[in-house]
């Protein structure tokens, strides 16, 4: 039913034109059986899951969870406004842990009153303003399904808390979307990558969303947030995920644009020779 209500907007419709049926036609005639028939991570395979980049984030972090022994994993969204997205990945982590086992834990942060007051021009003041994308959070948080929890306030303190009170090793990060607009939210929210290396999965990945106007650039909002947040971080990296197209179906979709991930270099799992057998490589001339 979620499928249908998009298609009463324009844009959903846009997107289709531009994204699936500049396709190849034997993809986008599969495509219909795969959202009869097929199986949960066949969907998101075939980008029929709504919101594909939370389809696919969070089943790739169970999936890495799962690969490493862990039973739990956290998936965390900044910027809740209405809380369509947080409702979504809440409704995703439900169905990504019934496939794998691996339970998953939706974290929502927002100020619960819409946006600040920009500062300058590296918050976009001329794309936002203060009390934009304000939500009936109330109503949200008595909406919310069991695997989903909404974190209110101001991010500079309640990340640092979350960091130190709530979050556990046993149930790292493995998902994050960013989605705060300005340049000064997204420095607080990226507090968030300041804890131990055991807190998140060691490739952690990220959702950045709003980058994609022509007025967003590296030198303000959250792509400056991220260019500052490397240079201060020597073994903490966020990069984008330049080949992820090559392995997707539907190349043209634009939320593989916004796919990076954090690169946890302090990992003790990237910091330790795992005992295997030598890696050979055959060759086929001799």
């Amino acid at each position: 039913m979620g499928f249908l209500r998009k298609l009463k907007h324009r844009a959903a419709w846009r997107r289709i034109y531009y994204e699936r049926l500049t396709e190849p036609l034997h993809l986008n005639a599969l495509s219909l059986p795969v959202w009869l028939f097929g199986s949960f991570r066949l969907k998101v395979e075939y980008d029929l899951v709504i919101r594909h980049y939370n389809a696919f984030g969070i089943l790739r972090a169970a999936d890495k969870a799962k690969e490493a022994g862990l039973h739990s994993v956290s998936a965390i969204e900044f910027g809740v406004a209405s809380g369509a997205g947080l409702m979504n990945m809440c409704l995703i982590a439900q169905k990504v842990s019934a496939l794998t086992g691996v339970d998953v834990a939706v974290y929502g942060f927002d100020t619960g009153k819409g946006m600040p007051a920009p500062r300058d021009y590296r918050d976009h003041p001329d794309l936002y303003q203060e009390g934009d994308f304000a939500g009936d959070l109330k109503r949200l948080k008595d909406s919310l399904p069991s695997n989903g929890q909404l974190i209110l306030g101001e991010l500079a303190e309640t990340v640092p808390q979350f960091l130190e009170q709530r979050l556990k090793q046993e149930c790292p990060i493995g998902y994050v979307v960013l989605d705060v607009d300005y340049y000064s939210s997204t420095i607080d929210a990226l507090k968030l990558f300041d804890g131990r290396p055991e807190f998140y999965l060691p490739t952690t990945t990220i959702y950045v969303d709003d980058i994609h106007f022509e007025a967003h650039n590296e030198f303000t909002g959250e792509l400056l947030a991220i260019n500052e947040f490397n240079r201060r971080n020597p073994l903490r990296k966020i990069c984008r995920q330049d080949f992820l197209e090559c392995s997707r179906l539907f190349r043209r979709a634009e939320w593989i644009k916004h796919m990076f991930t954090l690169q946890v270099l302090d990992h003790p799992n990237r910091n330790s020779v795992k005992k295997r057998p030598l890696a050979e490589l055959a060759n086929p001339y001799v």
